[in-house]
């Protein structure tokens, strides 16, 4: 096996960044290149990314995403040398991985990285890295300068393995979001609900992010964007053909997606305009009086599910015909609660659950933005047996 001695880092964003920095700060002699044009006070660059690549043994590449790995490597290709290997710590689809590995062969190396920037400047990167044994061989000098080597069988395993590491993160950036959104609604002071948070299970997370999730965050550069943390869950979400909840969320158009991830968890509740139409329906039936729901819903709205085992469709009139104008006698037993909100820019959904008598009920809304207000403009129900 031979060591290799020269390194090119195609991609000198923050993880391509720190990936170089930590090379060379370890005696590998490291070029970089990046789209951007942009420098590094601790590597050589070069502008001329088929330069960067002529005489390296290993070529990184820190792209954002599959399309940029093809159109960098289509275009560098002619200048590699016969035996300079490609390893590629993009997050990219299990299928642009698998194609790539197609492409080179026992050349490529795909190597995605469980961690962030401060783990790359340490060298405690995780590292799922596929290839053939003897490739994976002779790049593994290099990958443990970076962090621990975990071998996966395939380009696409090690892709789709990524990915779903991504999709815990953004669940427990979820989480914590939920959690601090109770908080607030208590009016518990942020430093001490941090206190707390990180004894429990989002302990790891909530340290790691404390100066962005505090009252007054320190101006901080992002270690993982919202943006790059929402690609992935769409390219998750695509793979598997699953619909996820944390993409639709953290891709929220009122995001700044150049933010770092933990600043998704500080996003405030929902506007009050947005709950006044599920209140109105709430008050709708508490008192019995249609007046509500006629507040609450759009005139072409559609109230639809399963009604003594026939599905029904009414239209608001004759779904308001349902109410006599007032309370059921029950009345002072029932409870509603609104279990979930999201909003994404003029549209919202929301579920609601109703305990009625011996009958639980849950509600499936569609919002949407009119004028300054926001009305339902459908409902499905859920009557639960």
């Amino acid at each position: 096996m031979t060591t290799p001695h020269t390194i090119t880092v195609l991609g000198l964003g923050r993880m391509g960044g720190a990936i170089a920095t930590r090379l060379a700060a370890q005696g590998w002699d490291v070029v970089g290149w990046t789209r951007s044009g942009r420098t590094s006070a601790a590597v050589e660059t070069t502008d001329d990314p088929n330069e960067a690549v002529a005489k390296a043994d290993v070529v990184i590449l820190a792209l954002f995403d599959g399309l940029a790995c093809h159109q960098v490597l289509d275009d560098v290709r002619d200048s590699l040398r016969r035996d300079t290997m490609v390893l590629n710590t993009s997050t990219i689809a299990p299928a642009e991985a698998s194609q790539l590995a197609r492409l080179f062969g026992p050349s490529y190396v795909h190597a995605p990285l469980l961690g962030s920037v401060p783990a790359a400047v340490s060298g405690a990167l995780r590292i799922l890295a596929a290839a053939e044994h003897d490739a994976l061989d002779r790049v593994r000098p290099v990958l443990e300068t970076l962090g621990t080597v975990l071998r996966v069988d395939e380009a696409a395993t090690a892709a789709a393995l990524k990915l779903i590491a991504n999709n815990s993160l953004a669940g427990a950036v979820l989480a914590l979001r939920d959690a601090l959104r109770q908080a607030d609604a208590l009016g518990l002071p942020r430093d001490q609900v941090l206190d707390v948070l990180e004894l429990g299970q989002l302990g790891g997370l909530v340290a790691r992010k404390r100066p962005y999730l505090a009252d007054r965050p320190a101006a901080r550069t992002a270690e993982f964007t919202i943006g790059a943390l929402a690609k992935d869950m769409a390219l998750l979400a695509a793979a598997s053909n699953t619909a996820l909840r944390s993409a639709a969320n953290l891709a929220d158009p009122t995001a700044d997606l150049d933010a770092d991830i933990a600043v998704a968890a500080t996003v405030p509740a929902a506007e009050d305009a947005v709950l006044e139409p599920l209140r109105a329906y709430i008050r709708g039936h508490a008192t019995g009086d249609p007046t509500h729901f006629r507040d609450a819903f759009l005139p072409t709205a559609h109230i639809e599910g399963t009604r003594d085992g026939a599905f029904v469709s009414w239209r608001l009139d004759d779904y308001c015909a349902l109410f006599q104008g007032r309370p059921a006698q029950d009345e002072r037993t029932r409870s509603r609660r609104i279990d979930t909100l999201d909003v994404h820019g003029t549209v919202a959904t929301a579920t609601m659950t109703l305990s009625h008598g011996a009958d639980t009920f849950t509600d499936i809304f569609l919002l949407v933005r009119v004028d300054d207000g926001w009305r339902i403009a459908n409902k499905a129900y859920h009557r639960h047996a």
